[in-house]
């Protein structure tokens, strides 16, 4: 069996998803493959092309593998096991074309395609929602990133031509129609990698949490920075830097908010405009921009070919995501290419983002 699951991109709403806020994702048209067959013992045998790296485990011994490709899968097993799922050995061969560290979220599209397949392998009844929660539980237990629900929702449920206004605390969703009227979005690739599971991603879930327990002693029903205004940051939270980090996820629901009323209204400028507004936030409050990203939106920002950009992702490296008129694309990508790699002293990657359906199977019958 072959199951595909698409990486992702997100328009605007960065850091909201683990405050229970919104976000406005989109699958894309660049996927992690897995292929799939059962074993006759109880060994786990994982293959991944991309590296020529094969690792065995059995069911029985499954643990963490420090700093390991097999954590986004390994993880799903042991979340299946403690549902109470009866899995056997399987073979599983992985490959894809979701560029890692990049933002795009090649972990989140493995969670969810290894999850689907051994759903189907083993015949266990799993909705949409129990993939994407699952793939969640394993990210933050084995590779040890404490990431919001977006990546893995958006990845299971993508759409061709929408967005998804997700609602991370209710897991309410809206599908957006995402007609840009002579625009692409495309992403400009810094070539620096990022590393989610590094102490500064973790950090900026404690600052936010830290904000929400100083508001909570005042006020009855606050749960998370969903349920927190400026105001209330302002008058409760003294820590100059964390109410800085949560302003910025307040005023970054604002945004996606505001943002799809005008991607509704067939504004793309004016979607453009929140992109622009949500990067400095990003980069000046929340910090979690670098010089290379934020060379690329300041090289795009004041260029009336380009609607909007911003850094896309967990930060400190990555892709920005950029809304650009279709005819203007080749020669911005050239023009930027050249000044990155005299002044960044790094290659840049560019790629064109189509929209893309969720996790689904391509055939049933594969030799693995």
């Amino acid at each position: 069996m072959l199951v595909r699951s698409p990486g992702r991109i997100n328009l605007i709403g960065e850091h909201t998803d683990y405050n229970e806020g919104f976000v406005l994702p989109a699958a894309i048209d660049k996927y992690v493959n897995v292929a799939v067959s059962k074993r006759p013992d109880d060994l786990v045998s994982m293959y991944a092309m991309q590296f020529g790296e094969k690792m065995e485990v059995r069911v029985t011994d499954i643990k963490p593998i420090p700093d390991s490709w097999t954590n986004y899968i390994l993880g799903v097993v042991d979340q299946l096991i403690k549902r109470g799922h009866a899995i056997g050995g399987f073979n599983m061969v992985v490959d894809g074309n979701v560029p890692t560290g990049a933002g795009l979220s090649s972990s989140a599209a493995i969670e969810c395609a290894a999850c689907y397949a051994l759903k189907e392998l083993f015949n266990i009844e799993l909705t949409k929602f129990d993939i994407a929660l699952i793939s969640q539980k394993a990210e933050h237990t084995y590779p040890g990133v404490q990431c919001g629900i977006m990546d893995q929702f958006a990845s299971v449920f993508g759409q061709k031509d929408k967005a998804l206004k997700l609602d991370c605390r209710t897991l309410e969703y809206v599908e957006v129609p995402l007609h840009l009227q002579g625009y692409k979005i495309v992403l400009m690739n810094t070539n620096v990698k990022h590393s989610l599971a590094s102490t500064a991603y973790n950090k900026r879930r404690e600052e936010c949490a830290e904000g929400v327990a100083l508001v909570q002693k005042h006020i009855y029903g606050v749960s998370s920075l969903r349920d927190v205004t400026v105001d209330m940051l302002e008058k409760y939270v003294q820590d100059p830097l964390i109410l800085q980090r949560c302003r910025y996820v307040v005023e970054e629901n604002a945004r996606v908010n505001l943002a799809v009323q005008q991607l509704q209204r067939g504004n793309i400028t004016g979607l453009g405009e929140q992109m622009y507004r949500s990067h400095t936030g990003l980069s000046q409050e929340y910090e979690v921009s670098c010089k290379e990203l934020d060379y690329l939106v300041d090289a795009v920002k004041n260029n009336p070919l380009v609607a909007g950009a911003r850094m896309m992702g967990g930060g400190f490296g990555g892709c920005t995501i950029n809304i650009i008129r279709e005819e203007a694309i080749d020669e911005l990508v050239h023009y930027l290419s050249e000044n990155y790699q005299k002044d960044m002293g790094k290659p840049l990657t560019a790629y064109i983002a189509v929209t893309s359906h969720g996790t689904e199977i391509i055939t049933e019958n594969t030799i693995v």
